[in-house]
């Protein structure tokens, strides 16, 4: 047990009983963990809720306000002494941690889990990003990135005088409710993508990749997509440009995924930007090799032809290779992919990395 000490998170994440993900089992896994540990938790999400365990953590909703500004609120009018204050999801480097600091000598710590655009930002982002650096960073005691890519772009963004207090703590996932696939398939194997239909998540590349197929290929083969969102009626219209509808099944948003992957043989992600994917994750543990873009952290956990495939983001040929190869027996992933998650990208992992930041004594 630890001296009492009394905690504030602050998560720009909405919660949605119909999208229950890896990071709703790390707050529940790490809310547990630190009571174990003798420490409070205050958790500030956008909206209230009681599914999953949310219903066990003391959650404080923003409403109509932005997290930060209820957040900021909230400890004037209560005048709450937190040790350690740890942001998900908010935006690093702004006035917000400055105004933090005027009243509270808690140990700040910002987990960024942003993905980057594939061409970089624009140059004057680029240059407002290097300035709330210089401004702002010093109010935050440690920077936490979800892969070195992460890691890496953070110190790209607000300047290299962060790489003393910049560490990367990998997003982990439950395996106990992960089945495995006991026998892929070699040769015409299934398929399913696991996102949401955004222009950024490239299944219209994936499409132009299915039509580039031999014939013999289109009538077979099948891809299962799981997810929702705004590019949908744009990837439909794509399916019937290129008459490939009849390949595609769109399956919606399913709160139990992680139980279907190992019904499928590969997981496609074509992505033009991620930070360090947990549904990737999910479909290793599974037993399910991935074939994926070179983007943010995806190279750090698949190497191509061990556990999966990579190709260059945005590249409609090197995919429909790829996929014929894959289809055709001629490539495939032998080895079983659920290891690798077990020894490095637990949740459990995960939780005693993040813990260690708060029973840490130094401020």
């Amino acid at each position: 047990m630890t001296e009492n000490k009394k905690i504030a998170v602050l998560c720009n994440y909405e919660l949605l009983p119909e999208r229950v993900g890896g990071m709703d089992y790390f707050f529940w896994a790490f809310d547990k963990k630190c009571a174990a540990n003798n420490i409070q938790v205050d958790w500030f999400f956008p909206n209230q809720s009681d599914h999953g365990e949310y219903v066990t953590l003391t959650i404080f909703e923003s409403g109509y306000q932005s997290v930060e500004n209820h957040f900021l609120s909230f400890c004037t009018t209560n005048a709450t002494a937190y040790t350690h204050i740890i942001t998900h999801f908010v935006e690093l480097c702004t006035p917000f941690f400055y105004k933090i600091k005027q009243f509270s000598g808690a140990k700040i710590i910002a987990v960024d889990h942003n993905p980057r655009p594939l061409s970089g930002y624009p140059l004057k982002k680029r240059i407002e990003k290097r300035i709330k650096g210089i401004l702002f960073s010093r109010y935050i005691a440690v920077f936490i990135g979800v892969s070195d890519y992460t890691v890496n772009e953070i110190i790209h963004d607000f300047g290299s005088h962060l790489k003393k207090k910049t560490l990367t703590i990998y997003n982990g996932v439950v395996l106990e409710n992960i089945l495995q696939r006991m026998n892929r398939n070699t040769l015409h194997p299934i398929f399913l993508t696991a996102s949401h239909l955004r222009e950024s998540k490239g299944i219209q590349d994936l499409i132009a990749a299915v039509a580039l197929l031999p014939t013999s290929i289109q009538k077979e083969i099948k891809i299962d997509l799981y997810g929702d969102g705004p590019y949908k009626s744009i990837l439909v219209e794509k399916m019937k440009y290129y008459d490939v509808t009849h390949c595609f099944a769109f399956m919606g948003s399913i709160s139990n995924l992680k139980a279907l992957f190992s019904e499928y043989d590969y997981m496609l992600q074509p992505t033009h930007m991620e930070c360090f994917s947990l549904s990737i994750l999910e479909s290793l543990a599974a037993n399910v090799p991935v074939v994926t873009t070179n983007v943010g952290g995806n190279e750090e956990v698949i190497v191509s032809g061990e556990n999966g495939f990579i190709y260059k983001a945005k590249d409609v040929m090197a995919l429909k290779n790829i996929l014929e190869a894959v289809y055709l027996g001629h490539k495939r992933i032998e080895t079983n992919t659920r290891t690798l998650i077990e020894n490095r990208f637990s949740l459990a992992r995960m939780v005693e990395y993040h813990l260690a930041l708060v029973l840490e004594n130094k401020s």
